[in-house]
């Protein structure tokens, strides 16, 4: 049977390359660059194949299916030839796309959010659906429900983040939830209670795409080799949608502090310096990141590294996507439940105590999909 991808902000850059990437693939137009489930150590019979997944999705936004492919395309985040090559294939795609629901408050809403999902599931007879989040990044949130009845009750009163809106009626509507933002989704405790009473898994969160995945590789080497690093600090200029969105201080502050902790974590201590971000629209869907780190050696050397990324946001995160749904999906068909922390290879700000150097954590993925394949 198909497995449903339930995609939150389902017509924005990151779901339309990784929805028009599935199509290809499945079509043999294109290579899996950047697919890490198609590697040999991640092989595996358990995860769902490209013939089987199934796209749909909510957005605010109602731009055409078409309309977005032809604007990612002249922006080169998309290649022309397969873009032109699965283009009949988009009419299908569009039928499955649902805007928001409106309603009185979050709890009703969430409530036609899980409609709208299980609806998908019955009419297309889907074995099960991975709800991923790639919506725009969140405000800070600082709330904290210990019960669903706390929970349900900021619900009326409309008091939660979207995200954990989200994460509510898909766990409501008995699918696992994937957060690849650097939003609160999840992360509350009534709502991992909510995923163990019914038995669903979940993971996240911020996927790691550009300066971070740098970072979670360089910073396991200072510490290594007993280098004491003094300052990291980067700039990061990024265009497009999720620029535009993280010109907000609040937004920006949210994806600041997930982009900080691989540093502490790996090196035992915060080194002085921030992660800056600063919207260029004129970059469109495309990054760039600069990084001076300045460290000491034998007998208090002083000595420098600088490092620069330039990236496509969508081209880097949408196999990611389909990394994750593929994982989440056999780790939901295996019976795991709760938080899936093997799973902080793709993630700036991963759920749990984990290892944040990239080659323990990939370690630690491999071992679960051999695990998947036992089970």
């Amino acid at each position: 049977m198909s497995t449903g991808v339930w995609l939150i902000g389902a017509r924005g850059s990151v779901a339309v390359t990784s929805m028009v990437g599935a199509t290809a693939l499945r079509a043999g137009l294109a290579e899996p660059l950047g697919c890490v489930t198609e590697l040999p150590a991640l092989a595996s019979p358990a995860l769902p194949g490209w013939g089987s997944l199934v796209f749909g999705g909510h957005d605010i936004s109602d731009i055409t299916l078409e309309k977005k492919v032809e604007n990612l395309v002249a922006a080169g985040v998309l290649p022309a030839r397969p873009a032109a090559a699965v283009a009949d294939q988009l009419d299908d795609l569009q039928r499955e796309l649902r805007p928001v629901p409106v309603a009185a408050n979050q709890l009703e809403q969430a409530r036609l959010i899980a409609q709208d999902i299980d609806d998908f599931r019955r009419r297309r007879g889907l074995q099960r659906v991975v709800v991923v989040n790639v919506s725009s990044t969140e405000p800070l949130f600082n709330g904290d429900f210990p019960t669903l009845d706390d929970l349900e009750r900021a619900m009326t009163a409309s008091a939660l983040p979207s995200s954990s809106v989200y994460a509510y009626a898909a766990f409501s509507a008995g699918c696992p939830f994937v957060d690849f933002t650097p939003s609160t989704g999840a992360r509350l405790p009534a709502l991992m209670e909510m995923a163990a009473a019914a038995g669903l898994p979940y993971a996240g969160h911020d996927g790691k795409t550009g300066e971070t995945l740098v970072k979670s590789v360089l910073a396991p080497m200072f510490a290594m080799r007993n280098l004491r690093v003094r300052t990291w600090a980067g700039t990061n200029l990024l265009g497009g949608g999720d620029g535009a969105n993280l010109a907000d201080p609040a937004a920006r502050a949210a994806k600041s502090g997930s982009k900080q902790r691989v540093l502490r974590e790996t090196l035992g201590y915060q080194p002085q310096g921030s992660s800056h971000i600063e919207y260029v629209d004129d970059i469109g869907d495309f990054k760039t990141a600069w990084d001076l780190i300045t460290f000491s050696g034998f007998l208090g050397t002083q000595m420098r590294m600088e490092f620069s990324w330039h990236g496509c946001d969508s081209a880097l995160a949408a196999p990611l996507i389909l990394d994750l749904a593929r994982l989440t999906a056999a780790a939901h068909a295996a019976g795991r439940t709760g938080a899936l922390t093997d799973l902080a290879f793709f993630f700036k700000d991963p759920i749990g105590e984990v290892p944040h150097a990239l080659a323990e954590q990939w370690a630690n993925l491999a071992g679960f999909v051999r695990g998947l394949a036992n089970d």
